[in-house]
């Protein structure tokens, strides 16, 4: 082992000094000390930009430090002295940045200028915007159809630039709008637009404030979305109890130091977070939740008044299908398919009955499942027992990913849109937008490697990267005759390009915007309703680069010409212009930039938090959903035999790392240092395969559809995990995924359990000609 790198158990708590060393090591890699930590002073500040990162929401007050670990990583990563510039690209082939490391990519620092590949040299070189805009303007003006051109948003899209997005895309004739809610919280929107009417999390941080008990079901808040922890410790301080659920101990949810608590810190004190936490087997919380709602039940059988009777007799239906299911099902079978007992089952059970008001959180070990939508369903059944919905301290709370994903998806980037969106574009816009329902992620890709997409152009994120299957979505790019991202800094996805390629850089979140009318701020809407102004205090990066807004603008000029009526490059003027637009179309949206001018801004309406169910029946509706007769683990066993040791792998990501933005090689709080090729596994498991610790081994997916999937040298390091069940980095185990292993009723990958061989790792063999 290289002596960079390092496995060694890590015993303190989340937070902490570690997360502020972090944060210093972030700044000075960065070569920023100094304007980096001024930066972060602005981060979630009324006055100042809204981090990059994740949508936790901001506390509506001016604290000094409203930026976590992983948020200033972001923030850093953004406000690099390093330059990617034309010079860098005309030193390096893209056949040369292709054999790179995803961390060495985006390592080179901010983009300055609009590049174009240029196949003869096999590099990327300089291109004027004007010619950038023909470009793209050409290819789609040669297309056969609109729905030969798809249009890719990642969630770090404002609501002003995702709203003219939309817009343009609809009036250039499709909804081929793929985006990063296909590959996280798909499941929870299609959950619960049908049992509530709403597709969005009920609660505030004032629910968390109440709540009596806050229940974690496959969320790693640590890594993921640390300010949460600073409300779990809070919860837990006045006596809240916090049940988490997951396969992996996670330090995160264990204890947690908070840096802003100086006496803890001078002491090397922390906090407890989780009063009770259950190991349970990847995907086995369909079954933990319905052990919990089958205890619920029977303790009402037995006289104690735990059900809210009025309130499900005033704003529900089909409890009493649900209940005989559940009581139907047998304790031995809800064992077996959560892996665990039937008395911890009782006990969480007991924990919600003994609730005054119950919060349920949920992440991607929820959604990336097979039974992703069955799982929230009975999650949102399990808070409708006693009336945890549209009151204090209660609610669904599915805690969102990237900065921005959930005001896209509220600004219509969606390939499903609901027909009143539509006839409102029509309407206020006098064209009629295309009514046939688009590609998501999965269907783009598929579409792609059928050599139906000719142009595919994304608004951020790195596709090639966060999708699934990846040599068939590498393919499927190589296919297309242009592919274009507008981006900050160089990706994977740059190197995986069509015939025909552009990179378009845009401004950061933490730079100032200056169009027209001044200087401008934009929107976001937080996982919790919350939209709120975001305004840079750095200058750009290059004066080269353009707003996300101004880049739809001029393209929409440059493809729809005379087409469009909307006037595109006054809208970017001044932001405000947008958002009286937008103010148009969605009604909730009205008095739009008094509103947000207001320090914090404001909070979406949602109609179930006022116990208003936009359902078919007007009620709140109980999801009937059984536990699957076998997982796709337990098919690849039928499949292979009994001889065969089966494992269920579930991805994760690092401590160093937010979706594919590899920051660094470290995973402190599971004691890897220096490296990804890391595959979690319990002890017992490694012995069972005659193996040991560190050992290196191929991952070989098994699928029913005959196509080898493998990645190869991952070393074993024993784990507190369930037996049967591994754990990865991704996108390094992206390629595992088949594009046909979705969720039920939402099409999200299953990138949380794949069902896999381990062999002994064997190099792969390279044939050289004579």
């Amino acid at each position: 082992m290289n002596p960079q790198q390092k496995i060694t158990l890590y015993d303190g708590p989340a937070g902490g000094w570690g997360a502020l060393n972090s944060v210093k090591n972030a700044l000075l890699h960065h070569g920023i000390p100094v304007k980096g930590a001024k930066t972060l002073l602005s981060a979630n500040q009324p006055e100042g930009f809204d981090c990059p990162g994740c949508a936790w929401p901001d506390r509506n007050h001016h604290s000094t430090f409203e930026f976590c670990e992983n948020g200033a990583k972001a923030v850093a990563a953004e406000a690099t002295a390093r330059r990617a510039t034309p010079e860098f690209f005309a030193r390096h082939s893209v056949a040369e940045l292709a054999a790179q490391s995803d961390f060495w990519l985006e390592d080179q620092g901010r983009l300055t200028h609009p590049m174009r590949y240029d196949a003869a040299s096999d590099r990327y070189v300089p291109i004027a915007w004007d010619e950038a805009f023909a470009l793209i303007a050409r290819h789609l003006g040669a297309l056969a159809s609109p729905h030969e051109a798809i249009f890719y948003t990642s969630g770090r899209t404002s609501n002003e630039a995702a709203f003219l997005y939309q817009l343009f895309v609809r009036q250039f004739g499709t909804n081929n709008f793929p985006d990063c809610s296909n590959m996280c919280h798909e499941a929870s929107g299609a959950a619960m637009r049908a049992q509530l009417g709403t597709g969005k999390g009920t609660v505030s941080l004032q629910d968390f404030e109440q709540a009596d008990a806050i229940f974690i079901f496959g969320q790693n808040p640590g890594t993921n979305h640390p300010r949460m922890l600073g409300e779990l410790r809070a919860a837990h301080q006045r006596g809240a109890r916090i049940v988490s659920f997951n396969p992996l101990r996670e330090r995160g949810l264990e204890r947690f130091a908070d840096p802003q608590d100086k006496l803890q810190m001078a002491t090397l004190g922390s906090s407890p977070i989780s009063t009770h936490y259950f190991q349970l087997r990847i995907g086995g919380d369909l079954a933990a939740v319905q052990g919990m709602a089958k205890h619920v039940l029977e303790l009402q059988a037995r006289g104690h008044r735990v059900l809210d009777e009025d309130f499900i007799a005033q704003h529900t239906s089909g409890l009493h299908d649900w209940a005989a299911l559940l009581a139907s099902t047998p304790w031995q079978q809800l064992e077996q398919a959560s892996g665990l007992s039937e008395a911890q089952l009782r006990a969480a059970g007991d924990v919600y009955a003994n609730a005054g008001s119950a919060i349920a959180c949920w992440g991607m070990g929820i959604t990336q499942h097979q039974h992703a939508v069955a799982t929230i369903g009975a999650i949102v059944n399990l808070l409708l027992l006693r009336g945890n919905i549209g009151r204090p301290g209660a609610g669904p709370c599915p805690v969102r990913g990237h900065s921005n994903v959930q005001g896209d998806r509220t600004m219509g980037i969606w390939e499903a849109p609901p027909a009143a969106l539509l006839d409102r574009l029509a309407a206020v816009y006098g064209f009629e937008p295309p009514r046939a329902p688009g590609v998501d992620t999965i269907g783009a890709i598929e579409q792609m490697r059928r050599g139906g997409c000719r142009v595919f152009f994304a608004m951020g994120g790195n596709f090639a990267a966060a999708t699934p299957d990846t040599l068939q979505t590498w393919a499927g790019l190589r296919q297309c005759a242009l592919t274009v991202h507008v981006a900050t800094k160089l990706n994977r996805s740059h190197v995986v390009h069509g015939r025909e390629a552009l990179i378009l850089p845009c401004l950061g979140r933490t730079e100032i915007d200056v169009q027209a009318g001044g200087p401008q701020g934009v929107t976001v809407e937080d996982s919790m309703s919350m939209v709120h102004i975001s305004a840079g205090i750095n200058a750009p990066a290059s004066p080269h680069l353009m707003s996300e807004p101004a880049i739809v603008a001029r393209l929409a000029e440059a493809a729809l010409g005379s087409r469009s009526a909307v006037p595109w490059r006054w809208l970017v003027e001044d932001y405000a212009r947008i958002r009286d637009e937008i103010e148009k179309i969605f009604p909730d949206f009205h008095d739009f930039n008094a509103r947000v001018a207001v320090p914090g801004g404001f909070r979406l309406r949602n109609p179930a938090s006022e116990r208003q169910w936009a359902t078919a029946s007007g009620k709140a509706q109980f999801s009937m959903a059984a536990l699957p007769q076998a997982t796709p683990t337990q098919r690849a066993q039928q499949q292979l035999g009994s001889n065969a040791l089966v494992f269920t792998l579930l991805s994760t990501r690092s401590h160093d790392q937010y979706n594919t933005t590899i920051y660094g090689f470290n995973d402190r709080y599971r004691g890897v240092r220096g490296r990804r090729d890391v595959l979690f596994i319990h002890p017992e498991d490694i012995r069972a395969l005659g193996l040991q610790a560190d050992d290196r081994v191929d991952i070989h997916t098994v699928w029913h559809d005959g196509e080898e999937r493998m990645v190869r040298g991952f070393a074993l390091v024993p784990y507190d995990i369930p037996r049967g069940n591994l754990a990865a980095y991704y996108p390094e185990t992206n390629p595992l995924v088949p594009l046909s292993a979705v969720a039920e009723g939402a099409g999200t990958p299953t990138s949380k359990s794949i069902p896999v061989l381990l062999r002994a790792h064997r190099a792969a063999v390279t044939v050289c000609a004579a």
